[in-house]
């Protein structure tokens, strides 16, 4: 190959037209992502049921004051496990797209790298 000349990146790389035609190999990337998006959704469900879940059998056993206390539960200690579920589920979720999204793209093209905050 000539000094000058560069390489021309294909215009799409296996796995997007694998999925673009539509073949088994392509549907299986995309069940494989729906798979994943549908494991880290149930993982969030699964906390949340058990969190919420389990505060009825708690409060059952416990015998709490009616009033404040809770209340201090309800409203104090379940919101940071709530969005600790919530932002897991973001993550995994985000991660499992930039996964298959990094699978599909030609490396050339690859956008940059998200920032952490």
């Amino acid at each position: 190959m000539p000094r000058g000349a560069r390489r021309r990146p294909p215009a799409h790389t296996p796995a997007r037209s694998e999925i673009c035609e539509q073949t088994t190999l392509g549907a299986t990337y995309v069940r494989a992502l729906m798979r994943s998006q549908l494991r880290a959704g149930l993982c969030a469900l699964t906390a949340l049921a058990l969190l919420v879940g389990t505060l009825p059998v708690l409060f059952a056993l416990v015998r709490p004051a009616p009033g404040p206390l809770v209340w201090a539960v309800l409203g104090l200690a379940v919101y940071p496990v709530l969005w600790l579920i919530a932002r897991r589920y973001v993550t995994r979720a985000e991660r499992n797209e930039a996964d298959f999204t990094g699978l599909v793209t030609d490396p050339a093209e690859a956008p940059a790298p998200p920032r952490r905050r």
